[in-house]
């Protein structure tokens, strides 16, 4: 586990401390039907790894499909700030450009992971 950092949406209604998997070192891009449309990459924390500190009654919540993954975002900018992962449902996602202090451009290139044929998606054989 890494040092709390803050994340902050546009319009800063919400602000969560975030306390990160492995840093940065988690960043990836995903290319599933949503994530591809929201287009801001992830970095992971475990499910105890967001506080909400600022705004939780801001927050909405987006789900579809499977309806497994949750994804939150700031009702008033619109900016998505994290999502309970359908890859592992033990675990956030959180908009690494929401996070204070980060330059998008250091963190090029950032990997990409399959959500298009995600193994959910699989018929059991």
């Amino acid at each position: 586990m890494t040092d709390p950092v803050t994340a902050a949406c546009h319009c800063r209604a919400v602000i969560l401390r975030v306390t990160l998997s492995d840093g940065l070192n988690t960043a990836r891009r995903c290319d599933c039907s949503f994530c591809r449309r929201r287009g801001a990459p992830a970095v992971s924390a475990p499910l105890g790894g967001i506080e909400v500190i600022q705004g939780a009654e801001k927050l909405t919540q987006y789900s579809f499909n499977t309806h497994t993954a949750k994804h939150h975002f700031c009702s008033v900018c619109g900016i998505y700030m994290y999502h309970q992962r359908r890859s592992n449902p033990n675990e956030f996602g959180v908009n690494l450009y929401a996070l204070e202090g980060v330059e998008p451009s250091d963190m090029e290139p950032i990997g990409w992971v399959d959500g298009v044929n995600h193994p959910s998606d699989k018929p059991n054989t």
